[in-house]
């Protein structure tokens, strides 16, 4: 019997995968192309179900596209053909400018501001000022601008004056825009934003704002108890040259200016004749009177015409006689008999006399000329801008041989023109910002300091420079110690105070046809051993009989400071 053997179709041998070892245990594999491992084709349901959903994509788009075409289509094609689109900005807010200390000076705030009737309501972000006391740093802007149509004509803002002009590159922000579309009767459909504004970059000051309005305060009531114009005062590190304080009275609403709509304020500010426009720390010219000693007495030292201790008799008056009548002495008076003064008491009394003597000579003594009092004026500074980080400063005038002969051409120079320029008189004019810096070189010994507003800014303190000449510590000593006299027993013993030394200089300048108005003025330093903050104040245009004077604006605000901010008395 044959018995017949069925081959089973059924695949009896054994699966690769039964037979292909882990790709994990072969080497040379390239596992990020799948070698060595089993590749499986996509099912059948995976397949099907991409497809309905692409298909549902597809058709869903399809019937939108059905629905505006056809059936609104009509709708859509009357409302594009009578509805517009327009470019409309979006206003930038402008940068913030803060003191040292962080507190807001210059902030936005939100304002609406009107178009013409039956346009849109634009929003300009408006500028906000800290007030009273600091307008004439801060400035004011001047807003984007409408034409009758309601169109902006300017599209940005645009800094006027203080820091609001200097640094309005920095400030000034990128408008954005966006785009709207209305019908005919002005109704809003849609906006679409294009692109975003971008805000301008804050500011950091060197300005303590707490010390800036409290001296503010205190020379605005000086000028009006006392009928000063006005009056101006600076305190600077004179390291660095970074301005604490700053200060110009009288001053306008940064506001005010800005907005433009209060007329008859504006108006008053162009009328007032004590110049409320006038930075009077930077712009304002004025007479020095005796502020200037202390430079000439170095400058006396330094040509070696006398002995710091060589004593010369103060009487009061000064006899020149004259040649051509004997009987009308040229007569050169002090403000009062100091009897004999060497160089430090000459400084301390501020004798008038002494310095006719060593600028322009007398008898025996040798005097240093107009061209030496001149050369040594410049090497401190005086006379030239700062280079203050600011607008419209103003640089000072000199009186020398050939300015006199510009300015009175055919009347020669004579001995009584170097005189009167040794006391800082007859044609001598200085700002408060380049005093304060010239006596900042007498502080840290012959570096003249950057003067700035932004803090920390190391660009600005490279532009500090020394004085020309090679002056000796000792040369320097001598001033030092004469203005640390004039505090202690000279002319501003009000500022002998017990918790800060102070060295200063104090300066009474005759001003008007008349002469019986006077600048008063007080510049020096602290703290005398290690100085860091130098100080100019000046009152404006005074009464000559008056007992008031920079002095004691000064002892003010070190009294003040002492109680608020003694930080700034600290020795390093």
């Amino acid at each position: 019997m044959i018995v017949k053997i069925k081959k089973s179709k059924k695949n009896i041998g054994v699966d690769p995968d039964e037979i292909f070892l882990d790709s994990q245990n072969l080497e040379n594999f390239d596992q990020q192309q799948f070698e060595g491992r089993i590749e499986k084709a996509i099912s059948k349901k995976t397949i099907i179900f991409l497809g309905v959903f692409f298909f549902l994509i597809i058709a869903t788009f399809s019937g939108r596209l059905s629905y505006l075409q056809i059936k609104k289509g009509e709708a859509y094609m009357q409302r594009s053909e009578n509805n517009t689109l327009e470019k409309h900005i979006i206003f930038s807010d402008r940068g913030i400018i803060y003191d040292k200390n962080g507190k807001e000076l210059v902030w936005n705030k939100k304002e609406a501001i009107l178009a013409e009737e039956g346009e849109e309501e634009r929003r300009v972000p408006t500028r906000a000022y800290l007030s009273p006391g600091f307008s004439h740093i801060l400035g004011y802007v001047s807003y984007p601008a409408k034409d009758k149509s309601g169109k902006f004509w300017q599209t940005d803002f645009i800094g006027k004056d203080g820091l609001e002009k200097q640094y309005d590159e920095l400030l000034r922000g990128e408008n954005g825009a966006k785009i709207i579309e209305t019908d005919a009767r002005g109704n809003t459909h849609s906006e679409n934003i294009i692109n975003n504004p971008k805000a301008g970059k804050e500011i950091y000051t060197s300005i303590d704002s707490g010390i800036q309005q409290k001296l503010f305060s205190i020379i605005k009531d000086h000028s009006e108890q006392h009928s000063f114009t006005g009056g101006a005062g600076v305190i600077m590190d004179v390291q660095n040259g970074e301005i604490l304080t700053s200060v110009s009275f009288p001053e306008f609403s940064s506001e005010i200016l800005s907005k433009g709509e209060d007329k008859p304020t504006i108006n008053a500010y162009f009328k007032d004749k004590r110049k409320v426009f006038l930075d009077r720390t930077k712009s304002g010219l004025y007479t020095p009177g005796s502020i200037v000693k202390p430079f000439f007495a170095i400058g006396a030292l330094v040509e070696g015409i006398i002995d710091p201790y060589k004593k010369i008799l103060s009487t009061g008056t000064l006899v020149i006689p004259n040649q051509y009548f004997p009987d009308k002495p040229t007569i050169f008076k002090d403000w009062k008999a100091h009897g004999w003064v060497d160089m430090r008491d000459a400084i301390a009394v501020s004798s008038d006399i002494y310095f006719y003597v060593i600028s322009g000579g007398f008898e025996n003594q040798k005097g240093i000329g107009i061209n030496n009092l001149e050369k040594y004026a410049k090497v401190f500074g005086i006379g030239d801008p700062t280079g203050i980080d600011m607008p419209d400063e103003k640089g000072g005038v000199i009186p020398s041989i050939e300015w006199k002969a510009k300015r009175f051409p055919g009347d020669p120079w004579r001995l009584g023109d170097t005189y009167n320029t040794s006391i800082g008189q007859y044609g001598f004019q200085v700002t408060v910002l380049e005093m304060t810096r010239a006596v900042s070189a007498i502080a840290n010994y012959g570096t003249l300091p950057a003067p700035h507003f932004i803090l920390n800014d190391t660009e600005k303190e490279k532009n500090a420079r020394k004085i020309d000449i090679d002056i000796e510590k000792e040369i320097y000593d001598v001033a030092r110690e004469g203005m640390r006299q004039v505090v202690t027993n000279g002319t501003a013993t009000i500022l002998n105070v017990p918790y800060v030394e102070i060295a200063g200089k104090t300066g009474t300048a005759q001003v008007g046809i008349s002469k019986n108005r006077v600048n008063s003025w007080v510049m020096g330093f602290f703290p005398y051993e290690n100085p860091k903050y130098a100080f100019t104040i000046m009152m404006e245009s005074g009464p000559a009989t008056g007992t008031a004077n920079a002095s004691g604006v000064m002892r003010q605000l070190v009294d003040w400071m002492q109680n608020n901010t003694p930080e700034y008395f600290q020795t390093i």
